[in-house]
């Protein structure tokens, strides 16, 4: 594999973060080079040109003759004009969530990447976070999921609705642990502080029995990123904001792992509860994040968030928000 040359497409606040963290993995592997960044407001442009000593890039186009990675950092609406353009020339693509605007469009560029020897990864950071990190040697079946994500109120995302800003995170993740077509879907939400949907809770209903209660706000005074997972003998607690997970356990087993914080009567049998709190490793999500989309295209391996899981993520806000215009409509 020859070395990366990685081009960043768009400079606003998230972007900016994706350029220092890029920045600092190229001064740590040597098979990634930043080779130019792009952006539509001059004087970002410029002066990050300067900063990362590159050449000023006039267009997109400019810098995609450049290049053969590509991290999209852009506003949604962008996403899919940009992709199409760097995937049809077999550029490896790493796409900010979400995916798309629609769903169509996703699919097109699902079906432009068909027989292409590319990789290509969305931007759905809390699959790193570091609280997730630490259930990978669990097994995990849930039975019922509760999630709530609040932000306090900021004017920057509200180019789409709190479901495709907030809540598509929770809905990436309990998809992913799931692995069950989504049988229904109801929803409810209101536009506060802005013209999109700002506050919304969706339950999800799974063929597998699974259900998901997912609430997302971005109009709450505190900050919280809570996902609570239900399943047989085990409950499981996810931070998110705090990078930390708590398992309680069911177990007649003594050498259960954890240690023991009170007792059930079952019938005859005394059963524990076991308290265990992972260990959780010391990462920067987004950074490891773009480090595992570099090593996947090193390797030629599957990234961790496929354009195909960014795809059903959408599919699924798509239907929340759908859901919710509908009832509202018939009100």
């Amino acid at each position: 594999m020859e070395k990366i040359k990685a081009g960043l497409f768009g400079l606003g606040h998230l972007g900016k973060t994706h350029l220092k963290l890029i920045r600092e993995i190229c001064s740590e592997r040597e098979d990634v080079e930043l080779t130019g960044v792009f952006d539509t407001d001059q004087v970002k442009n410029s002066d990050a040109a300067k900063e990362t000593e590159t050449e000023i890039n006039n267009s997109a186009d400019e810098l995609i003759n450049k290049i053969n990675t590509a991290i999209i950092v852009t506003p949604t609406s962008t996403h899919f004009e940009l992709a199409s353009k760097t995937i049809g020339k077999n550029i490896n693509t790493f796409i900010e969530k979400p995916v798309t605007e629609t769903t169509e469009q996703a699919e097109k560029l699902l079906k432009l990447s068909e027989n292409k020897k590319i990789k290509i990864q969305i931007g759905h950071v809390e699959r790193f976070n570091p609280a997730i990190l630490s259930l990978d040697e669990y097994t995990i079946s849930p039975l019922f999921i509760e999630t709530h994500r609040l932000a306090q109120f900021n004017p920057r995302g509200t180019d789409v609705s709190v479901i495709q800003d907030l809540m598509i995170h929770d809905i990436d993740i309990i998809l992913n642990l799931v692995k069950s077509p989504v049988k229904s879907i109801n929803a409810n939400g209101v536009a506060i502080l802005s013209e999109k949907i700002d506050i919304a809770n969706a339950r999800i209903q799974f063929e597998n029995g699974c259900v998901a209660n997912i609430t997302a706000s971005r109009i709450s005074i505190n900050k919280m990123r809570k996902m609570r997972l239900f399943q047989k003998n085990t409950y499981i607690s996810i931070d998110f904001l705090q990078n930390t997970s708590e398992v309680f356990k069911l177990s007649g087993d003594v050498n259960e792992k954890g240690f023991a914080v009170s007792e059930v009567e079952q019938g005859n049998k005394t059963m524990k509860i076991f308290y265990e709190k992972p260990p959780v490793p010391e990462v920067n999500s987004l950074k490891y994040e773009l480090n595992n989309f570099f090593t996947a295209i090193i390797r030629d391996e599957e990234p961790i968030v496929t354009l195909n899981d960014g795809l059903q993520a959408l599919e699924v806000a798509n239907k929340i928000i759908h859901e919710i215009e509908t009832s509202q409509t018939i009100n």
